[in-house]
């Protein structure tokens, strides 16, 4: 018997249905939060809003461009190895919880600039990547775009 129809029989939950279930608890702990007016979305992200664009770190954003275009040189050389696994998946950890977040406090935009900024492929390696960083498969990410409207 496969351990897919194993786990059924017995009713335990997958790795993936396990994994899955914290963050949504934790959304649905910080929901019920603003619900309540105790915590507004924006207050849970670190955000300010009420109208106010929150301060820009324009040190931050000046260092983040000039990585992007260091790493893009390199890679136009040839060079693979600008950034160490671990520096790559800090800064992608970093990025995904500050477009997450900006998006929840309200930002309306994209997270590459246009369509020919990154090919395609490059976008659906990444996606695929990431989805498997978190355990999720695409299904997922389907009901959830479906729940949310995003």
């Amino acid at each position: 018997m496969s351990p897919r129809k194993a786990a059924a029989r017995t009713g335990s939950r997958s790795r993936r249905t396990a994994a899955s279930a914290k963050p949504v608890a934790a959304a649905k702990h910080v929901a019920a939060k603003a619900a309540a007016g105790k915590l507004t979305a924006a207050k849970a992200a670190g955000v300010e809003t009420a109208g106010v664009k929150a301060t820009v770190n324009g040190a931050a954003s000046a260092e983040a461009k000039h990585l992007a275009a260091t790493i893009e040189g390199d890679l136009r050389e040839g060079r693979l190895d600008t950034l160490t696994p671990e520096a790559f998946q800090a800064l992608m950890a970093a990025l995904c919880r500050s477009y997450g977040t900006q998006l929840e406090a309200g930002a309306d935009f994209l997270p590459v600039a246009d369509r020919t900024s990154v090919s395609p492929t490059e976008i659906m390696t990444t996606t695929s990547g990431l989805l498997k960083a978190a355990n999720l498969a695409v299904f997922e990410l389907g009901m959830w775009q479906s729940w949310t409207g995003r």
